[in-house]
């Protein structure tokens, strides 16, 4: 009996990661960028498929779209998680959508930092600690200019909301993911330290 639970877990927990892999691989920002005219998002300012390099193409319009979009990617794993599957069905399509973002299959596994599609799937996994989340991001950016500060500190204290307003069951899968997101600014990191990071709707 109990071996078939296990394996129940797994196989639940690996088709989870497995479909929100799929789902967070989707490039929206790479496509709208290419359907609207301007070419391979890659090829300008930073190279990330997300919405702040959007922004550099001077379209605000489809830098928004771009972060609703990956945000939705990580709100649809775990809607369609929920629905037809366990919790670990949930925390394996939750970790699914990050990874498929950030290291999609049909980009050579070269793919964004994951912040937008990370807040969607914290948003649906406890709303009130994805709020606090946004909110930290929004203010950060607002104050400071630049974006990936203001996910860096949105990130790092998620963690702390999840503790203190959340489900303490989510904090290792919440932490994993904003670790995760750390990892992948590393680059940034070292120009924040530098002072040389750039400041939202910079070209560069």
């Amino acid at each position: 009996m109990i071996d078939v639970i296990f394996n129940h877990i797994q196989i639940t927990g690996v088709i989870g990661l497995v479909f929100g892999y799929l789902i967070g691989s989707i490039p929206f920002g790479l496509i709208l960028t290419r359907v609207f005219g301007y070419g391979d998002i890659r090829t300008i300012g930073s190279g990330n498929i997300g919405a702040t390099n959007v922004l550099r193409v001077g379209n605000k319009k489809l830098a928004a779209a771009t972060l609703l979009l990956d945000a939705l990617k990580g709100v649809v794993a775990i809607l369609i998680a929920q629905n037809f599957g366990d919790l670990h069905m949930v925390f394996g399509a939750a970790l699914g959508a990050v990874l498929g973002h950030n290291f999609p299959v049909w980009l050579k596994f070269k793919g964004g930092k994951g912040v937008a599609v990370t807040l969607g799937v914290i948003l649906m996994l406890s709303p009130l600690v994805g709020v606090l989340a946004c909110a930290t991001w929004l203010v950060t950016a607002f104050l400071f200019r630049i974006s990936s500060l203001a996910a860096l500190v949105a990130l790092a204290l998620t963690p702390l909301y999840i503790a203190s307003f959340g489900n303490p069951k989510q904090i290792y899968l919440i932490g994993l993911m904003c670790l995760l997101g750390w990892i992948r600014h590393h680059a940034n990191i070292t120009r924040l330290w530098d002072g040389t990071e750039s400041k939202i709707g910079s070209k560069k």
